[in-house]
């Protein structure tokens, strides 16, 4: 009898759709209050809303002399400075024929109107003589020309870069409502895995390896900003794989695996969530990265399901399924936009003669004459080749590449930590 013609694999378009839709519903409603200087990495769950202008005065982007436009409108016109205005202090009404010695963030007189910068102003007996009439308005900054009070510097959502931070901190926001951190139970599949330490690389048994995935996805989680429960290395085992499932949706948001989600009999992951909770999707149409699963985890005795993420266990392919695939997860899971980052049109320095009919995320990176250089081998089980790269080309299914095409590049930062 023949076998049942399996379903086509899913476009990763059409995966991240679904993984954005399942984290979306689960979103985290928990709420904090961190202090601004603690909030790096974390999400916003309100909106940051001015009460103030910003700049909330007119002031001066130069050191230099405040004065009348017009009183400097003649070559080499000369005026007296009448008074020295530091940042932080406010000066007298500037009196016309007058000049006053500003320096750089100090507020404006009243009656001037622009600023010469010292460098075209020569002092003299009595004054200074301008070298260059100024136009109404040079080097002034004027109020709110930066930030409108009532207006919304920082939305609900937006995950906070130190940048962000910073513009915080200049509408007087000294605490933010950030959504709680999600926790995240990781654990790995695989009888051949062993940890470091455990075995000295000369003693290791024939068949074995070092679990590397444990590492790399903790550190990923870590950069996300989640709370990581490591539950270790389950064997396999159906019954075993079963009972960390279980253990796992207890009190976390999202279980994540490597190894065991391919379709071998010693691969437990599939059988164990279909018994254990359900399943969204299996299997996405990239190169790294086939085996992806997508499901949840019922919570024994509580409320609700934890989310699942099955990660293959190559490498390569666990790294890259996380940083498209996982990230988009989290992200939704907090609120926070799950798209992918724009990808940046850039040259290929290189040749990709035979594509895979799936769409392909290539290890590359920015050479010294810009185009982008490649790793000379792109199989899954290098992971080599994600420490020496700083992007991925993704690569439409069955596009060959030939030095000078355009190609799109998401850079390695725009992938890691959210």
């Amino acid at each position: 009898m023949a076998e049942p013609a399996r379903a086509p694999l899913l476009a990763l378009d059409d995966a991240l759709a679904r993984l954005a839709a399942g984290a979306a519903a689960a979103r985290i409603a928990d709420v904090e209050t961190v202090s601004t200087f603690d909030a790096l990495g974390r999400v916003l769950a309100a909106d940051v809303v001015s009460a103030i202008d910003v700049p909330p005065a007119d002031n001066t982007s130069m050191d230099g002399y405040a004065l009348r436009a017009a009183d400097a409108a003649s070559p080499d016109a000369v005026l007296p400075v009448a008074q020295r205005i530091a940042a932080g202090q406010v000066g007298q009404p500037l009196a016309a024929g007058t000049a006053a010695r500003i320096f750089t963030g100090a507020p404006i007189p009243a009656g001037a109107d622009a600023i010469v910068m010292q460098e075209l102003a020569e002092v003299v007996d009595g004054g200074i003589r301008v070298r260059e009439a100024p136009r109404p308005g040079q080097w002034i900054r004027r109020r709110g020309e930066d930030v409108r009070a009532g207006s919304v510097v920082l939305a609900a959502g937006t995950r906070l870069a130190p940048q962000a931070l910073g513009l915080a901190a200049t509408v007087g926001a000294a605490t933010l409502a950030v959504v709680r951190r999600p926790r995240v139970a990781l654990f790995s599949t695989g009888d051949e895995l062993i940890m470091p330490g455990a075995v000295a690389p000369q003693d290791l048994p024939p068949g074995a390896i070092y679990n590397s995935n444990r590492f790399t996805l903790r550190g990923l989680l870590q950069a996300a900003g989640c709370e990581v429960s490591d539950l270790g290395i389950v064997p396999d085992r159906l019954d075993a794989t079963r009972t960390a499932l279980r253990e796992a949706a207890a009190g976390h948001d999202l279980i994540l695996t490597s190894g065991g989600v391919s379709v071998g009999e010693e691969d437990h992951i599939r059988p164990a969530l279909h018994a254990e909770g359900r399943v969204e999707l299996w299997q996405v149409a990239i190169k790294p990265g086939k085996p992806l699963a997508f499901g949840a985890v019922r919570r024994a005795g509580g409320p609700g399901e934890a989310l699942f993420v099955g990660l293959p266990g190559n490498p390569v392919s666990s790294f890259v399924t996380f940083v498209l695939a996982v990230r988009a997860v989290l992200r939704a899971l907090q609120g926070a936009d799950p798209a992918l980052p724009p990808a940046l049109p850039m040259t290929a320095g290189f040749d990709w003669p035979r594509p895979d009919r799936r769409r392909e995320f290539l290890r590359v990176r920015v050479g010294a004459d810009g185009a982008l250089e490649l790793f000379p081998n792109q199989s899954s089980g290098v992971m080599t080749s994600a420490v020496w790269a700083d992007g991925l080309v993704d690569n439409p299914p069955s596009q060959a590449i030939r030095a000078g095409d355009r190609v799109r590049y998401l850079p390695m930062a725009t992938l890691i930590g959210g």
